[in-house]
This record gives C-alpha cells, structure tokens and sequence, in this order.
C-alpha cells in the first residue's frame, strides 16, 4: 500500500517543499498575527455566515450589535469576509474602533471586505481560530453554516476542558438556534454525553443590548 499520498491543492498536506519548511509558514502566520492585535485591548469576535445579503435582517442585526460594542469600547474581531463579518466590520467602522478581518483563503466564497480596518490573512485555520480566541473577550455567534458550528463546538470544548479562559459566549436570534439547542439539551444532556452545568457554558438571546449586558456583567463580576 502506498503510504503519505500527497495532494498540494491543501494547506494541511502540503509538504512539496518539506515539513519543517511548512511549519515556518505556520510559524509565520502566528508571528503576523501577535504583531498586528497584540495592542489590541477589549475586543469582540463575531462569528456568521458570509452568505447572508446586506438587506436580510441577519446583517442589519451584526452591523447594529458591533456599533453597540464599539459604543462601549470594544474592537470587533470578524473572518473578515462577506455577509455578517461585513456587516460586523461595518459597524465596528462606524462606531471608530479598530475593525480587523482575519481572512481565510478559500477556493470560493471568501472575499475581504472593504470595512476592517486591519486585515491579516490566513492559509490555516488553525491559527486564525487562535488568534480568534486569543484576543476577544466575548464570542458573539450570529446565524451560519458548518464553519460558525465549527468556531462555537470548539471554543465550548475548549472553555469546557479548561483549556482556555472562561468567556461569554452568546447564539444570536432564538428561532435560528432554538433547534439545536433542543437537540443539544435533548440527545447530548439525555444520553450523558455533557452535565448539566455545560448548559451554562452559553447565552442565547435576541435583543442586542441584553447581549451587551450579558458581555458587561461577565467582566464587572470577574473584577469583584
């Protein structure tokens, strides 16, 4: 059987120049990364779709709660693509605050958007979803796909297993999430495969200043 069949077309199984030449480009994406935020201070990230159009509610709601934060303080961190990261970054712009995109290359689909005032671009996602994490202090989950499922599973397994700080992390708009969350409380907490106090690991809400609230409350408990 042939063994380490090698396709260059993805990042992760690139080795055409040799692996330890590969984990210098990995290097170098986290090095870009901690130059450009690590003066960052309070920030946000806000995860959704980069398929949901400027006139769906989906949008005006990201672009309102991001103003809502950057009233506040808060940087707003996106993928720095379309739909409800432009919207995000919209908002963030508009309020003055710094605007990052942290933007992927993809094949399709993921364009910059012309409203974050600091993009830095990818090839891993692995090392965005650190940067991600690394300088937000709330995690704001806005209706998506796969890729947004993927950001709010492993950073509740990550906060789960101690493995990163405790933050709030908040799912935006009920009638988009109530399905998984049923399912989750339903077939996850039924069967055992989580306890009941990882319930508490999320918000789900609606209204954006409850979500501001929310994020503000966490911290000024954390400095009492």
């Amino acid at each position: 059987m042939e063994k380490n069949v090698i396709n260059g077309k993805y990042p992760i199984n690139d080795f055409k120049t040799g692996e330890s030449w590969r984990l210098f480009k990995i290097m170098g994406e986290f090095v870009e990364g901690i130059d450009a935020l690590h003066n960052l201070g309070p920030a946000v990230s806000i995860f959704g779709s980069a398929r949901t159009n400027p006139g769906h509610p989906y949008y005006k709601k990201a672009e309102q709660l991001s103003a809502l934060f950057a009233k506040k303080g808060y940087a707003v961190i996106t993928g720095g693509g379309g739909g409800i990261m432009e919207a995000a970054n919209k908002g963030a712009k508009r309020g003055g605050v710094e605007s990052i995109g942290l933007n992927i290359s993809l094949p399709f689909e993921q364009k910059p958007n012309p409203y974050a005032t600091t993009q830095i671009e990818f090839n891993y996602f692995f090392v965005r979803k650190v940067m991600f994490l690394k300088y937000a202090q709330a995690y704001i989950i806005m209706p998506g796909g796969f890729g947004t499922l993927d950001e709010l599973f492993e950073t509740i397994t990550l906060i789960q297993t101690q493995k990163i700080r405790k933050m709030p992390i908040i799912l935006v708009d009920k009638d988009y999430w109530d399905g998984l969350i049923h399912w989750v409380q339903n077939k996850f907490l039924e069967e055992k495969m989580i306890s009941e106090k990882d319930l508490d690991l999320f918000h789900l809400l609606d209204d954006p200043e409850d979500i501001i609230q929310v994020v503000e409350d966490f911290y000024q408990t954390a400095d009492d």
